[in-house]
């Protein structure tokens, strides 16, 4: 428990709980640069190597079911993450960004690999940028399931302008 101090993230915090290895992206959320666009990468490139290394389990039903969980999990692992740093919705917290990629290449795969560049920089730029709703749920929904669910808005923006671009 943190009494109201700010940690800083180190490998050694990150090893300490396992709640804090999940929501610090396995070790993603440590860059020292952009670490919400590192956690997105290794979102993208776990959903890519988890799905071919494991095509029989990785279907779209348990990808769905994985993301799901995942975001359950999610809810858990960045509240306490965040307490314990001092910061409920600190930067090295990154599974709520994996999660979110994850629902964006359920969606949009199979693509080219132009088109998941595309999906992953969307994505980020509706994450950063944050336009309404996503900066109202951002600012007014704390705690573990605020950090997921902005990033699930962001998510969806993607899908959606995806689902207009395919549509034109």
């Amino acid at each position: 428990m943190n009494s109201g101090k700010k940690i800083k993230p180190s490998a050694a915090f990150m090893l300490s709980d396992p709640s804090h290895f999940i929501a610090q992206g396995f070790g993603s959320g440590l860059s020292p640069i952009m670490p919400g666009t590192v956690g997105t990468l290794f979102g993208w490139f776990s959903f890519i190597v988890l799905s071919q290394r494991w095509p029989a389990f990785f279907t779209e039903s348990h990808w769905a079911l994985v993301i799901a969980l995942g975001f359950a999990l999610g809810v858990v692992v960045c509240e306490r993450t965040g307490r314990a740093l001092g910061a409920p919705d600190h930067g090295s917290m990154v599974w709520d960004e994996i999660i979110a990629m994850w629902l964006v290449l359920l969606f949009i795969m199979p693509a080219s690999f132009s088109t998941q560049c595309w999906a992953f920089f969307w994505f980020r730029v509706f994450d950063m940028v944050k336009p309404p709703p996503i900066a109202y749920f951002d600012q007014h929904i704390k705690g573990g399931f605020g950090v997921m669910w902005d990033d699930i808005i962001a998510a969806f923006y993607t899908l959606l302008l995806f689902t207009i671009w395919r549509l034109i």
